[in-house]
């Protein structure tokens, strides 16, 4: 197979001015590296900190991560549940409230993936999504679009704060708040959690693999939020943490971004993740074509590398066999702070399994690779 073409069927991105956190002049403030992430600008690591650190906070005790700039956006109305889940990929039905699900935005014609988000299950009558930062317009507008009359879609996206605390002691910062901590994993509360007169909405969740939790404050009441959680982690040498380690750290569990290793040319099937499809329901967007795709077996697959010379496998590069024979293509790489070996997710050609040793064109150095079934380090089970 060919390396992946053009994506032709991209989202289109606005041209306008990249959006900013409440916590903006926090970063700042603590000597943040700012960049553009979703026409957002975001910290990508701290003074004093730098992504080891930050990713080494993380592993070993408590880190602190913005993520306000993921969307949010609440599907109201009867039968809410029951509309979004005859949209989305995951079966709602799985769970019940309140509990949060991952789930995926597919195109209907193609089967590609326009995003994966978290869905919240409030109640029969009521939804609320975060999904990915640049992608929360589209996934907004295919809703409304879709919505029968009763049906509300809103964009909430600066309504919402959304700050992350994740580690081994993430429980301990909550507490030291007076935040809710005894909850299974994707659960929340069910009616937000005042603190210090403020709603908070305490989902235990995370993208790094750690224990750990994500908070939902109001726009306006992140900063004092934010405040209190850098005073709960200071005696527990946690740190604030920007978006680089939240890539390494995601990578090392072989988590997939949007946009890299999900997106409207890799499938949910590509990507393996049928686990957050479905199957059995009567519906989503993108049935059909995903059904008659997971027939066939015959696309690309996603598999770990792990580099066994030096060198660091970036997206877009090659695989190959030894002979060059081209069988893959790398989707999203990086250096594993806790392993010190570069490390990436890629698409195979069916027939590759784990175990396998084959090679990486980095900008025309032969890197040698193993095949590997992710995650690459094994944390606590969250």
């Amino acid at each position: 197979m060919t390396s992946l073409p053009p994506d032709a069927t991209a989202l289109p991105v606005a041209d306008a001015p990249a959006r900013t956190s409440p916590l903006d002049e926090r970063h700042r403030a603590l000597g943040a590296k700012m960049a553009d992430f979703g026409g957002w600008q975001m910290p990508i690591e701290y003074a004093g900190g730098g992504v080891l650190r930050e990713h080494t906070a993380v592993r070993e005790r408590v880190g602190i991560f913005d993520v306000s700039h993921l969307g949010k956006a609440s599907v109201r109305g009867p039968g809410a549940a029951d509309f979004v889940n005859r949209c989305f990929t995951n079966d709602l039905r799985k769970i019940a409230p309140p509990k949060a699900q991952y789930t995926m935005c597919c195109d209907e014609a193609t089967g590609g993936v326009v995003d994966d988000l978290i869905q919240y299950f409030t109640s029969e009558d009521e939804i609320f999504l975060v999904p990915n930062a640049a992608n929360t317009a589209e996934v907004v507008r295919r809703l409304q679009a879709a919505a029968p009359e009763g049906i509300e879609v809103r964009d909430q996206h600066e309504d919402y704060g959304i700050v992350a605390v994740q580690g081994p002691r993430s429980a301990e910062v909550l507490q030291r708040l007076g935040l809710p901590t005894d909850m299974d994993y994707m659960s929340f509360t069910s009616a937000a959690t005042s603190w210090q007169g403020r709603d908070i909405i305490v989902l235990r969740s995370g993208y790094t693999g750690e224990k750990g939790f994500e908070l939902v404050p109001r726009w306006d009441d992140t900063p004092a939020l934010w405040d209190a959680l850098m005073d709960a982690i200071r005696d527990l040498d946690g740190l604030p943490c920007g978006l680089g380690a939240r890539d390494t750290l995601r990578t090392e569990m072989g988590y997939p971004l949007h946009g890299s290793d999900l997106s409207m040319r890799i499938t949910p099937n590509m990507a393996r993740a049928g686990w957050a499809v479905g199957w059995n329901k009567e519906q989503f967007w993108g049935k059909d074509v995903l059904a008659k795709q997971r027939a066939e077996k015959s696309c690309r697959l996603a598999w770990g590398l792990l580099a066994t010379g030096r060198g660091i496998p970036r997206a877009h590069c090659a695989v190959t066999r030894e002979d060059g024979t081209v069988v893959g293509e790398v989707t999203s790489g990086t250096m594993s702070p806790t392993l010190k070996q570069g490390i990436a997710l890629a698409l195979l050609d069916r027939g590759i399994t784990a175990g396998d040793e084959l090679v990486v064109d980095v900008r025309g150095r032969a890197l040698p690779v193993t095949v590997v079934k992710p995650p690459f380090v094994q944390v606590q089970p969250s």
